[in-house]
């Protein structure tokens, strides 16, 4: 993520990972995380270990985010790593708790860590995301039914936060995906997320969170779309179609595909996709680290795969594709080329 110059120094609260009082890419967060969720499940081999030490040798950055998340975690070093780990981190499979004690949870592996100069702050899409009035974890999907009747569903690590009035229904898409069909009502109803909002104009319809863009699909009547700095007027988006938007502008408007909705059935739809955006996809609804080799990235199938069971869709590649699927540990998954 760049910044211009000219704006202040970073702080732990600008929404940038940061370690040692200095910000860091939110890529070499991202890979930390990852080790610390593998190192601490009590399943990393010795090799592992010594890919662990290569990648904090390997750039100043790396050792600086693992220095960081060794002095916040010291407190843990008396439990063994199993214990450490479900305590830590939030791919644990840990026994049902309280949405008290899940998010306070979250909060320890993402907020705890932010602390005054720390890897990521309350204020990040994932804090935030713990901080919501609704959400769902990887892999899980919830139904719920507002207080006007109105039926939602978010998806897999999606968040939610409402504000009714007596003028108007507004849902705050934090992250992730959400499918809303509006009940009948004189008040409004407002989608907003990062980049504008999106009105119903009596309609079901689906919005997910990108990273700097939002993408909408209508399934049912129309709804309006007005980015958060645009100059012209709102554009309206009927039954049948989808499109994405920034802060400024938004595409045209092309013809529903049957991936944009497949999820709402607990599919995922491989329609001559790549196979690294295939696995950047369902990486969405697998708990733990799943990457693809850039060797085999490019290599293109179909298929109609159940969300529900990931194992299921990991072991169906190599009938179809010239893949191997390595597993170091049921939280780290690699697909690369057949050997």
């Amino acid at each position: 993520m760049t910044r211009m110059a000219a704006l202040p120094a970073p702080g732990p609260l600008d929404g940038r990972p940061m370690a040692g009082g200095l910000p860091l890419s939110e890529a070499t967060a991202d890979e930390a995380a990852a080790w610390l969720t593998l190192l601490m499940s009590g399943e990393a081999s010795e090799d592992d270990r010594h890919r662990w030490q290569r990648w904090r040798s390997a750039h100043p950055d790396h050792e600086r985010a693992w220095t960081h998340i060794e002095a916040v975690t010291g407190r843990f070093k008396h439990m063994v790593p199993g214990a450490a780990y479900q305590a830590l981190s939030p791919y644990a499979k840990a026994a049902p708790a309280s949405p008290g004690r899940r998010q306070a949870l979250n909060l320890l592996l993402w907020g705890g860590l932010a602390g005054t100069a720390g890897l990521l702050a309350l204020r990040t899409p994932m804090g935030q995301q713990a901080l919501a009035q609704h959400r769902t974890g990887t892999g899980e999907q919830r139904d719920l039914t507002l207080a006007d009747g109105t039926r939602i569903t978010l998806n897999t690590g999606s968040a939610v936060d409402l504000r009714f009035d007596a003028r108007q229904r507004r849902l705050r898409l934090v992250a992730g995906e959400v499918m809303v069909l509006t009940a009948p009502d004189a008040r409004p109803f407002i989608v907003d997320t990062a980049e504008g909002s999106i009105r119903a104009l009596g309609t079901r319809f689906t919005v997910r969170q990108w990273e700097g863009r939002t993408s909408v699909a209508v399934l049912e009547s129309a709804v309006e779309i007005t980015p958060l700095d645009a100059t012209t007027r709102p554009t309206v988006l009927r039954a049948g179609e989808r499109t994405s938007f920034t802060r400024s502008s938004w595409d045209a408007a092309s013809a529903l595909a049957e991936q944009d909705a497949a999820w709402t059935r607990g599919q995922i739809v491989a329609d001559g996709v790549r196979l690294g955006d295939f696995m950047a996809e369902l990486g969405r609804y697998r708990r733990g680290f799943v990457q693809c080799d850039p060797a085999v990235a490019d290599l293109r199938f179909s298929g109609v795969f159940p969300l529900h069971d990931t194992d299921r869709i990991l072991s169906t590649l190599p009938n179809v594709l010239p893949v191997q699927v390595r597993l170091r540990t049921r939280y780290w998954v690699t697909v690369e080329a057949a050997p």
